[in-house]
């Protein structure tokens, strides 16, 4: 008999049918989420393989929550709606900024065109030495780069166009190298690589200017990769103000991760979100799987002025390319 008591006054409480209240305990569970997500990108909570992950995929968190908030107006939930619809501005509060140029610094010192690919070990050699013919690349940031790479792309005409070098190049995800079309010098005890190699050289321009470059390239935050990741990205050098430094390549990371965020605090400036292209993905790139997440980069010491900056695809490789032109302080 109370059972039946309970389950009426249940009942009386309310009225809507079960496949109702479940759809609005749905709602309000995904908005819950969605907001606890929002926070943890506002604050830069991030801890954690998972979380860390999570905030590559910020972009589609938005998706979502806008797609949320329209589902749960549809369905007469607008409490829900409007909670999604304020976790929806809050997520594009951060990502709406990355659409648009910044305004650049006077610059009026040489011009620096940047290439940095992952090239996965089998990037297609022609292609590479086709892009750094086009775009005039005066410095390349090669990532995954092994000995039988570097074969190809000498074979394809890169030394011809880029014949100075540090590399170390490796089998394997391990190696990385910096071709350049002027004078470099191998900088040692700049910063301690974590992870892949990272090598680091002096570029020496016409007229006697240097650049400070680095090859950027730390381990995934996967599993327990994740504490090295962090520390690796600690690790790089700060901008300088003696000298200009630009780091180059594949960060496993995007500006939604608080460890990236923290490295452009220290003197940096990403050239894709100066020009309104961060936006744009750069990985995984096999077809027909499009690119999904931005953790190719091109970060250039803050008092440098970004021109242009182009996403290049190249077959054979799981990433897209950043090529940036900047102008020297």
């Amino acid at each position: 008999m109370s059972t039946t008591v309970e389950t009426g006054r249940a009942a009386a409480e309310d009225p809507s049918p079960p496949g109702k209240r479940r759809r609005r305990w749905l709602s309000w569970t995904v908005v819950t989420l969605l907001a606890v997500w929002a926070v943890v990108r506002i604050g830069g909570l991030e801890t954690g393989s998972f979380l860390t992950q999570l905030m590559t995929v910020t972009p589609y968190g938005a998706g979502l929550a806008a797609l949320t908030a329209l589902l749960s107006l549809l369905r007469r939930n607008r409490p829900a709606a409007l909670a999604a619809a304020l976790v929806c501005a809050v997520m594009v509060s951060v990502l709406a900024p990355r659409a648009f140029g910044a305004e650049q610094p006077v610059a009026n010192g040489a011009p620096l065109r940047v290439l940095a690919i992952n090239l996965f070990g089998r990037g297609d050699a022609a292609t590479v030495v086709d892009l750094v013919r086009r775009l005039d690349v005066e410095v390349f940031s090669a990532l995954e780069l092994t000995p039988a790479e570097v074969e190809r792309l000498d074979a394809a005409g890169l030394r011809q166009l880029l014949p100075y070098r540090v590399l170390q190049a490796d089998f394997g995800a391990t190696g990385s190298g910096i071709f350049a079309k002027y004078p470099v010098t191998e900088l040692t005890g700049l910063f301690t690589p974590i992870g892949h190699n990272m090598p680091a050289a002096t570029l020496t321009l016409p007229g006697g200017g240097k650049v400070e470059f680095v090859a950027v390239h730390p381990n995934p935050p996967l599993g327990r990769m994740e504490a090295e990741w962090n520390a690796a990205l600690r690790a790089l050098p700060s901008a300088s103000p003696s000298t200009v430094r630009v780091l180059a390549g594949d960060f496993n990371a995007s500006l939604d991760h608080r460890a990236l965020r923290d490295l452009l605090g220290r003197g940096y400036v990403d050239a894709a979100d100066q020009v309104g292209k961060s936006l744009i993905p750069t990985w995984p790139n096999f077809r027909p799987i499009p690119p999904i997440i931005s953790i190719d980069h091109v970060l250039a010491d803050r008092r440098v002025a970004v021109r242009r900056v182009e996403i290049v695809d190249v077959p054979r490789t799981d990433h897209r390319g950043v090529f940036a032109e900047l102008r020297l302080p």
